[in-house]
């Protein structure tokens, strides 16, 4: 019998890492000196907060500080959170000198795809935006026309300000890169805005398809995005559209199915689409064609 070993490498979060942790360890006795603090004072002040929190990872001792400061030591989250609580500092600020931009989390979520429909979650926010602040005056919202070129100027709005820019209570979601339930309407990979104070189900009322409502739904597994029908006997019926490969479902409502809303604007790609059959198997091409 021949035995072999498997070596798994070791990490440790607060080992040396890089040049990249010096020059943060470096930014960080800075802070500390002009704060007028001490190795001592911080360990004193970590202590206090590992009581208040009942975790001891959130201790710094001064000799592990030290280590952080001029070893280029990478402190553990529960350690940055110390110090940027010690030093009144953002503690985004302090990951990105440790090369861990939380604002860049929005844009890296875009690697996987979802391929069920969701409300977006809550991701780390900027302090600022980059919006439009200056759009040429002879922009006509019937035509349409290039909305880069329309833009003369932007700007950095702090997000503080942002509630001015909404309009009542809106939600968005993402309609899911495998969801064909209103395909060809709305596509894969659509994103949506939900009117939460429409949540009454329209029956009637619309000329085309186009008209007619759809609505965003929450049942107990997953997110749906529809048409919708109340039954006389309390019923929520997912309505797909008519060239859809979706079967309708029925829930008992409204105790297996929450209407959010309904969907009063959409952003939709039309160029780079792909079927899911592309990317996982062939069944869902197969069932479009």
């Amino acid at each position: 019998m021949i035995f072999c070993q498997i070596v798994l490498p070791y990490y440790n979060a607060d080992e040396p890492y890089s040049a990249m942790s010096i020059d943060a360890g470096n930014k960080l006795r800075h802070l500390r000196e002009v704060l007028g603090l001490t190795l001592r004072e911080v360990e004193t002040g970590s202590s206090e907060i590992a009581a208040r929190h009942g975790n001891q990872e959130f201790f710094i001792p001064f000799s592990r500080l030290s280590e952080i400061e001029t070893k280029g030591t990478l402190p553990s989250i529960y350690r940055i959170y110390t110090l940027a609580a010690i030093y009144q500092c953002d503690y985004r600020t302090i990951c990105d000198w440790y090369g861990v931009k939380l604002d860049s989390i929005t844009e890296d979520s875009n690697v996987t795809e979802i391929p069920r429909t969701h409300r977006f979650g809550s991701v780390p926010r900027p302090d600022s935006l980059m919006l439009p602040v200056a759009v040429d005056p002879g922009f006509d919202v019937r035509r349409t026309m290039n909305l880069a070129r329309m833009i003369q100027q932007w700007g950095t709005v702090p997000l503080q300000f942002m509630p001015r820019f909404t309009r009542g209570s809106h939600t968005y979601a993402f309609l899911g890169t495998e969801d064909f339930t209103m395909y060809p309407l709305l596509m894969p990979g659509t994103f949506l805005q939900v009117d939460e104070n429409r949540t009454e189900i329209v029956s009637e009322g619309w000329r085309s398809e186009y008209e007619r409502p759809i609505y965003f739904v929450e049942t107990r597994q997953e997110f749906l995005c529809s048409w919708c029908n109340i039954t006389d006997s309390h019923q929520l019926v997912i309505q797909p559209h008519p060239l859809s490969p979706v079967a309708p479902r029925v829930f008992q409502y409204p105790q297996e199915a929450e209407v959010i809303g309904q969907v009063v604007g959409v952003a939709m790609r039309l160029n780079d689409w792909k079927p899911a059959g592309s990317r996982r198997s062939d069944a869902p091409r197969a069932r479009l064609n």
